[in-house]
């Protein structure tokens, strides 16, 4: 009897644990701020630039298990923002363009983890020998190598607004430098040059020269 009791006494924590969003404030309203709720498509840096809040500020007033992965329904807490900001920004056009995915194909590492004492900047994405490359946004070219160590064949294309893509373990670069790409452009071919040990696309999200979770920013 007194084991079935703590049992339910466990069950009903567990369920409030998983079904209450974390309030940084603890739940006073003491820190200015409200909760948006997470629509199909978006993202952590398309809901900070939606706001015009930081994305490092979204980042650390709530904690996630896993920040890199949203999901529809997901209340997220947007800090340093009053209600009636919240309802306006709704009718407010977005003047952004969201980052997309270079290449279809499954993450086979992520940023952050390690190899070989050697860091990811960013992801690796396992796909079609071959397939086409795209560039993530719109940007000029900045630059274009077919030997950089480690790397090998790899292009950077910088957006013009403090953020820059690194296309990497390319078969063949297609653009040049100082070129003018419109996102979804066909900028590479799949290969497998640097450190790569199969077909892979290495790609890193940049903000001021420094690289981000890109997770944070593909949809």
């Amino acid at each position: 009897m007194v084991l079935r009791f703590w049992i339910i006494i466990f069950l009903v924590f567990i369920s409030g644990c998983t079904t209450t969003p974390y309030r940084p404030d603890g739940g006073r309203g003491s820190l200015p701020g409200f909760y948006h709720e997470v629509t199909r498509g978006e993202t952590l840096w398309g809901i900070s630039k939606l706001y015009d809040v930081d994305l490092s500020g979204i980042l650390r007033a709530n904690r996630l298990p896993d920040a890199s992965k949203i999901e529809v329904g997901q209340l997220i807490f947007v800090p340093g923002q009053k209600k009636e900001h919240q309802e306006n920004n709704y009718v407010r056009p977005v003047k952004y363009e969201n980052f997309m995915w270079p290449v279809k194909g499954s993450v086979v590492s992520y940023f952050g983890s390690t190899k070989n004492l050697v860091s990811n900047k960013g992801i690796d994405i396992r796909a079609k020998d071959g397939g086409s490359v795209l560039a993530s946004r719109s940007g000029k070219v900045t630059f274009v190598s077919d030997q950089l160590e480690g790397y090998g064949k790899t292009i950077i294309v910088d957006h013009l607004d403090g953020f820059e893509t690194v296309y990497a373990y390319n078969a063949q670069n297609f653009v040049t430098t100082g070129q003018v790409v419109k996102k979804g452009d066909v900028i590479a071919r799949v290969g497998k040059t640097g450190r790569a040990n199969g077909p892979t696309v290495h790609f890193e999200i940049r903000k001021r020269h420094k690289p981000q979770n890109p997770f944070y920013y593909l949809p």
